[in-house]
C-alpha cells in the first residue's frame, strides 16, 4: 500500500512539473514583447506618448493661433471705425459725377416773365 501511495505522488508530482513547464512556456510566449500581450502594451504605451506629445503641439499651436486671431480681430475693428468715418465724411462731399448743380448767382435781376400772352392774327393762320 505504501508503494502504490508512493507511486501515486510521484505521478502527482509529475504532473505538477509538467503543468508548471508548460504553463511557464505559455507565459513566456504571452509576455513577448514581439508577439504577445506585452508587445500589445509595449505598441499601445508608445502611441500614448506620441498622442500625449502631439496634443501639446496641437493645444501649443492652437494658443498661438488664438493669439493671432484676437491681434488681426481688433486690428480689423479698427480698421471697420476708420471706415465708417470714412463713410459719413463721403456723405459731406458733393456728387463728383452731377458736377455743381447750383445755379451762379444772378449778376443783376432778371426782368420778371409775363404770366399771359395774347395770341395775335398771323400765330391763328399758322396753325390752321
Amino acid at each position: 500500500m505504501d508503494l502504490i501511495a508512493d507511486t501515486l505522488l510521484v505521478a502527482g508530482a509529475l504532473g505538477a512539473g509538467l503543468y508548471c513547464f508548460v504553463l511557464a512556456r505559455r507565459l513566456s510566449r504571452f509576455n513577448d514583447l514581439e508577439n504577445g500581450v506585452g508587445g500589445a502594451v509595449a505598441v499601445l504605451s508608445a502611441q500614448v506618448d506620441d498622442l500625449t506629445k502631439t496634443l501639446t503641439a496641437a493645444r501649443k499651436t492652437a494658443n498661438a493661433s488664438t493669439e493671432s486671431l484676437n491681434e488681426l480681430t481688433g486690428r480689423a475693428e479698427d480698421v471697420a471705425k476708420r471706415l465708417e468715418l470714412l463713410v459719413a465724411s463721403m456723405h459731406d462731399l458733393p456728387d463728383p459725377e452731377a458736377g455743381e448743380k447750383h445755379p451762379p448767382p444772378p449778376s443783376e435781376p432778371s426782368p420778371p416773365e409775363a404770366m399771359f400772352l395774347r395770341h395775335n392774327a398771323n400765330s391763328r393762320t399758322n396753325r390752321q
